[in-house]
């Protein structure tokens, strides 16, 4: 007997009715990068290795899915080197590429390779399948989709404040309560200094950042564990507990980094965005988390998250300001900020709390019963008419028995039939059964277009 095919861990299949519901996530958060002035590009899904690593940080190396050189790829590896049982070393011999690990750093490699001929600045939406060898789990896999959004070419802070009104209005049209997340880098930077332990900044970050998820008692020890002093750990505690209102955070940090320019700055850029998000106005609560720190090592200033409040999730946004990373690129000097939707989690949440609307995951409107050749010669142009007017029809294609076709419609949650028969064809009619009150109606065409919800020309 032939083995059952499987797909990977952290992989999914999706039916059509999860499509549907995908497709809406994808057109809505589309529909407001379009509000906003952005354009769509794509990248390729593999990119070189010497594109995607050192971008991530260490923990992010790790997660990078490396792809295979073609060929005979090992015929230049001394059996030596296999014997060493170092895959990260082995993998730099065997492996030119990789799957990529989000779409912010094929963004900074495109602006690199196409800067004669984008307008500054540029703002970019890309909608597509990012990759990472991570431990499959609720709300985290292996595949998945990133919906990002970026400015790059300008240092003005109404960018950031752009992209927290566009997380706000994507989240409203969903009609999820979010919590959206912000911080800076700089703050961060600067409670490294005034601790004394600012070559540590990217250990203290990593660490800080797993709070929600480890607690604080494991959070100090895994500082501990990285050489983080323990009087260092002690004066970073009223910061990492700091609870109150936005005003009350900034004034406690601006006190505690009085002494760090860097610092400082990250409290001026951080309030200036909260001023104007508090006069635009928005839906949800937008909250200084000064535990936020978002473990990639290339945000130098504001970054943010966003969380849903109604069910259990991880971040299902992320994002931020990172000044120098085409820098690695050849391409000093160029500022960018930008933010990611992460699409599967979004899915999950939808489906939690059952927000799909109706309309987005219903696929075909009306069907057209076949009763044989005939009867299907007269329904074609009407089928044609309908379609014209923007009713998503079908015509059952075999003469099979009416039980088997009225099951078909109601497998496909289909909310009309027409039937056209003798009758209906001498009158130039069809009779239109509505399959959630089981009422039928003889119509002609117009009426039919009109009561399915086409529109009548």
């Amino acid at each position: 007997m032939a083995q059952k095919p499987s797909i990977p861990k952290g992989t999914r299949d999706f039916s059509p009715v999860e499509m549907a519901k995908r497709n809406y996530i994808f057109d809505t958060i589309r529909d407001v990068y379009a509000l906003y002035g952005f354009q769509q590009i794509e990248t390729p899904a593999m990119e070189t290795l010497q594109t995607l690593m050192g971008k991530y940080g260490e923990e992010g190396d790790k997660l990078l899915f490396k792809i295979l050189n073609s060929g005979d790829f090992m015929s230049k590896v001394a059996p030596e080197e296999v014997n060493a049982q170092n895959p990260l070393r082995l993998a730099a011999r065997i492996c030119e590429k990789g799957l990529r690990y989000d779409l912010t750093v094929p963004f900074a490699r495109y602006v690199v390779m196409h800067r004669d001929e984008l307008q500054m600045p540029f703002k970019r939406y890309q909608i597509q399948p990012v990759w990472r060898a991570d431990r499959p789990q609720r709300g985290r896999y292996r595949e998945f989709y990133q919906c990002d959004a970026d400015i790059v070419g300008s240092d003005s802070l109404l960018n950031e404040v752009e992209l927290m009104q566009i997380v706000d209005t994507v989240f409203t049209r969903f009609g999820v309560r979010v919590q959206i997340k912000i911080n800076n880098r700089k703050i961060l930077t600067g409670l490294a200094e005034v601790i004394g332990e600012a070559d540590k900044i990217v250990d203290i970050t990593v660490a800080i950042d797993k709070l929600d998820k480890i607690g604080l008692e494991n959070v100090n020890k895994e500082l501990a564990a990285n050489g983080i002093s323990a009087e260092a750990i002690e004066k970073l505690q009223p910061i990492i507990t700091l609870s109150g209102s936005n005003e009350e955070k900034l004034r406690v940090v601006s006190e505690v980094l009085a002494s760090s320019e860097t610092g400082l700055k990250g409290v001026e850029e951080t309030r200036y965005i909260l001023d104007t998000l508090q006069q635009c106005g928005l839906n949800n609560e937008i909250q200084l988390d000064l535990t936020l720190a978002r473990g990639l090592n290339y945000y130098t200033g504001a970054i943010f998250e966003v969380k849903a409040l109604d069910t259990p999730m991880g971040s299902i946004t992320g994002g931020g300001r990172y000044d120098n990373l085409t820098g690695i690129f050849g391409m000093p000097g160029l500022s960018g900020v930008g933010i990611s939707f992460g699409a599967d989690r979004i899915f999950d949440v939808l489906n939690a709390l059952d927000l799909y609307p109706k309309e987005a995951v219903h696929g075909t409107q009306l069907l057209f019963i076949n009763f044989g050749e005939k009867e299907t010669a007269y329904c074609m142009p009407l089928v044609a008419q309908c379609r014209q007017a923007g009713i998503r029809c079908e015509i059952f294609p075999d003469k099979a028995k009416m039980k088997k076709q009225m099951a078909y419609a109601n497998a496909k949650s289909i909310s009309y039939v027409a039937l056209a028969g003798e009758n209906e064809m001498t009158e130039q009619k069809v009779t239109l059964k509505n399959m959630t009150t089981g009422e039928q109606k003889l119509v002609d065409i117009s009426e039919l277009i009109g009561m399915v919800g086409g529109k009548v020309e």
